[in-house]
């Protein structure tokens, strides 16, 4: 599965786009570089139910604004 369809799988479970993980991590603090990749999976899969994998393709994302800015 390449990494687009990672993100639009997560989109079509979720209804949410790279760029609003982007925002709502912001908002509660998930963004910095001492951020453990682990809390930020926890939180993916508590509030939307996502596995560990497409959890893991939202993280890289958070840590490269570059990945899935075409999502």
């Amino acid at each position: 599965m390449s990494f687009q369809a990672y993100l639009d799988n997560i989109k079509a479970k979720t209804g949410k786009t790279p760029k609003d993980f982007r925002a709502l991590a912001k908002t509660k603090g998930l963004l910095g570089p001492e951020v453990k990749a682990e809390a930020i999976v926890a939180w993916l899969k508590d509030d939307f139910g996502l596995g560990r994998g497409h959890a893991m393709a939202i993280v890289a994302v958070l840590r490269d604004p570059t990945l899935g800015s075409q999502s």
